[in-house]
């Protein structure tokens, strides 16, 4: 009879899932290094590893618990995706976290006139493109509106977005080019104007 050690990543899962929590711990063994490595790597701060490290193996435990687990052969791809989703998902908390909210201010500061540049007519016309823009951007290919939506929704450099995406920096700049290509040819053939002057 194999040992534990000896069994593949879907025998281990399978047994797992019938109660053998032996068989997780092989799992945990074989790849806690690489994945904490990994998320590592992407997030620089070692107490946030941590916790996303500890959630992707929640994620994986209620996974196989829940007999979900549908990835034969592609254990270690799946779990590092599960971190890679994780790691995405902070970033957008951060990001959202850090918006300041006219809800939270007693002073309305986007409503003042002394802080306006522009008229009616600018902001409609800006609002306007901003749409515009965002149904563009809903067209593109999913590879290039990911990154697109990194570089200029979450304000990430194209180092971190190929780090996350597990891309090259050369392929992520390539999505950013093909992306706005994709947009410009999109607006002409549609005759949307994207110039707010």
């Amino acid at each position: 009879m194999k040992t534990l050690k000896m069994m593949t990543d879907e025998e281990l899962v399978v047994l797992y899932a019938e109660g053998d929590n032996a068989a997780f711990d092989v799992l945990l063994e074989r790849y806690k290094s690489s994945l904490y490595s990994y998320i590592y790597f992407i997030v620089h701060n070692k107490d946030l590893t941590e916790d996303i490290f500890q959630e992707t193996f929640m994620k994986v435990i209620m996974t196989i618990k829940q007999g979900r687990y549908t990835e034969n052969g592609k254990f270690k791809a799946w779990i590092t995706r599960i971190a890679h989703n994780l790691i995405i998902d902070n970033y957008r908390q951060e990001r959202n976290e850090n918006m300041v909210s006219n809800d939270e201010v007693e002073v309305d500061l986007f409503n003042n006139i002394k802080l306006c540049d522009g008229t009616i007519e600018d902001r409609l016309v800006r609002e306007q493109v901003l749409a515009d823009v965002k149904k563009l951007v809903k067209h593109l290919p999913d590879s290039q509106r990911e990154v697109l939506e990194m570089r200029y929704y979450q304000d990430l450099s194209f180092k971190e977005i190929a780090d996350i995406t597990g891309v090259s920096i050369n392929t992520a700049l390539g999505r950013m080019r093909y992306a706005i290509l994709n947009m410009r040819r999109m607006a002409e053939e549609y005759s949307i104007e994207l110039s707010m002057a």
